[in-house]
């Protein structure tokens, strides 16, 4: 049983809130209370004394963060913490899946801008992460490497880790294929460099022509500052009308 024990009220509310959402059950008690017997863990904030400290795990939760806090909670009713380990499938809106030991406690589908931003955030505090990056799309799964310094990465065959997704689950694949990724091994990596095709650059262009109000192409430079993830889309266009 996992029990909510403080006075902060937005600890209370963000915790109480992530926990339901999550279909969880729990309940919760004053700082003066007695816990109840079936008590497994207990959610408090920073500086508080909940009540038995000493019987069970206590997780402290940051008010700006409450999903954090959950996400321990939950990994330790599944019997430890367990590694912390993040699926990337990359392209132009990766998909990102945490995983805690075998238990999926996050996934994202974001932008390739926001990417790393996002995977940082995500192993800023745990301990002994690994991030694990599909090889497919190379160029966008360069620039996410090279983003990541300082965190350990490893460049996984991706080869099948995209389901077959049935009615309903459109727009998943991204995110599902990043839970597979998180579950291979790959080699160890520090950066990938890539130099993009004249096909890729082709298609960038074209895609910006489709993206223009004056249905204008940008140059082959941009289409190579794009493909590299020096700039975005719109960015590459904005130069392209300032020339």
């Amino acid at each position: 049983m996992i029990v909510v024990a403080t006075a902060n009220f937005e600890v209370y509310h963000g915790v109480v809130n992530e926990l339901r959402d999550r279909g969880v059950t729990f309940t919760t008690v004053e700082l003066d209370d007695d816990l109840p017997d079936e008590t497994t863990v207990i959610v408090s904030a920073a500086g508080e004394e909940p009540p038995n400290p000493e019987a069970v795990p206590v997780v402290r939760a940051d008010p700006d963060d409450a999903r954090r806090a959950v996400d321990e909670v939950v990994a330790i009713l599944r019997g430890g913490s367990g590694r912390t380990v993040v699926g990337v499938d990359p392209g132009e809106r990766p998909g990102v899946a945490v995983l805690s030991g075998d238990m999926v406690v996050a996934t994202f589908h974001v932008p390739l801008t926001d990417a790393a931003e996002v995977v940082r955030d995500e192993v800023a505090d745990a301990v002994d992460p690994l991030v694990r990056i599909g090889d497919g799309a190379r160029l966008q799964g360069a620039k996410i490497i090279d983003d990541l310094e300082d965190v350990p990465v490893e460049l996984v065959d991706e080869t099948g880790t995209t389901p077959y997704l049935g009615t309903g689950a459109r727009g998943m694949g991204d995110v599902l294929a990043a839970v597979n990724i998180a579950r291979l091994e790959g080699e160890r990596v520090e950066s990938r460099t890539i130099e993009p095709t004249s096909g890729e650059l082709q298609r960038i262009k074209d895609r910006s022509r489709e993206a223009s109000e004056t249905n204008r192409a940008i140059d082959e430079t941009l289409a190579r500052r794009v493909a590299l993830g020096e700039l975005s889309m719109d960015e590459a266009l904005a130069e392209h009308r300032e020339d």
